[in-house]
């Protein structure tokens, strides 16, 4: 009767642990209304073009929804989550059919009984950067430039190893290209990539990522190398630093050594006035003279300064009420405001996140 009662019990809450502390299954939701007004006044009410999350204008929407299971039982783990939104609608407007709406789709196997070593296959959250889709979870309510220009989201299989103390963790990834779910077609080459991780005590997070790959169809492709370096320093209980810094080059033809360049370096400062409510702020710069990413065909290309203010009220521990200023300076003028080119964008974003 007593075996019966426990097995009853473990149904009831969903999984059967077999002697581990955490469910074998898990269930969590993830929803994140926001609202928008760029002061330039966009006619088509879309923020500038390389910005991907939270890029309506003057309308209450959805910026991310999705449902997410998860599954572990030591040796074997999956996930699967589907998503809307306007950041799906922006981020993966290239992809095919229903693969529009997957936020996250992977199943991995320990590879090790005795050592933290794990292949992973199937659809992952990017390995470059510090800032997520996730907003609840990001310092800043929007992205900076580099965190959108870079991948939100990957596709391939990679092998992680952490240390036993968990202060240590490395992966090497093959992918199926830069952000990418399907391979762009007319391109047979894999990508790569690799990420480390050291973590010398709990308030010190040191990150280097970097990324391999080939853009455009094989008669013409140019071959990428990203890099991508940040720390995360919890100086005090309640103030938070997070300094990063970008540099990508890209062939300017095949065959041709010659490379353009990009750069973003990007500070965060976060401070916890008390458990509900925190401010952050954050500067930024971003220069892809050439057109890489963020192509403007003015003289000097995208060399644009970025400023955040950011507060937050999080009256529950698993929901948080934000409203963020923000101002962009281009050195030339590549923002619209009445049909007329001008050098600056500002812009406020409020959003209300909740996930359980």
């Amino acid at each position: 009767m007593k075996r019966i009662l426990i097995l009853a019990a473990a149904l009831t809450s969903g999984s059967i642990a077999y002697g581990q502390e955490e469910p074998r299954i898990k269930v969590s939701v993830y929803l994140e209304t926001y609202f928008g007004y760029d002061f330039n006044k966009p006619t088509d009410n879309i923020r500038p073009g390389f910005i991907y999350s939270h890029n309506r204008h003057n309308e209450m929407n959805l910026n991310l929804g999705f449902i997410k299971g998860s599954y572990e039982n030591g040796m074997i783990r999956a996930n699967l989550a589907v998503m809307a939104g306007t950041y799906a609608n922006a981020n993966l407007a290239a992809e095919p059919g229903v693969l529009k709406n997957i936020f996250e789709a992977n199943a991995g196997v320990k590879l090790s009984k005795s050592a933290n070593l794990w292949l992973d296959a199937g659809i992952f959250s990017s390995h470059i950067g510090f800032e997520s889709a996730v907003s609840k979870d990001c310092w800043v309510l929007t992205r900076n430039i580099s965190s959108e220009n870079t991948p939100y989201y990957e596709s391939g299989a990679k092998i992680t190893y952490g240390t036993n103390d968990g202060k240590f963790t490395a992966t090497a990834l093959y992918l199926n290209g830069w952000q990418r779910i399907a391979r762009q077609n007319g391109n047979s080459q894999p990508a790569g990539g690799l990420q480390l991780t050291w973590k010398p005590t709990s308030k010190i997070t040191v990150n280097y990522s970097n990324y391999l790959g080939t853009e455009g169809v094989d008669s013409v492709r140019v071959r990428r190398f990203y890099h991508n370096v940040y720390g995360i320093f919890q100086v005090t209980d309640q103030l938070g630093l997070t300094l990063g810094f970008d540099y990508g080059t890209q062939q300017k033809a095949k065959g041709n050594e010659d490379k353009n360049e990009v750069l973003s370096p990007v500070a965060i400062a976060q401070y916890k006035i008390n458990s509900k409510w925190a401010v952050a702020g954050r500067a930024e710069y971003y220069q892809d003279k050439n057109g890489v990413f963020i192509a403007t065909g003015t003289a000097n290309g995208f060399k644009t300064t970025g400023y955040s203010l950011n507060i937050d009220y999080a009256p529950i521990s698993n929901a948080v009420v934000r409203l963020e200023g923000k101002m962009y300076t281009s050195k030339d003028k590549i923002f619209i405001r009445s049909e007329d080119p001008v050098g600056n964008n500002a812009a406020l974003t409020a959003s209300i996140a909740v996930s359980f």
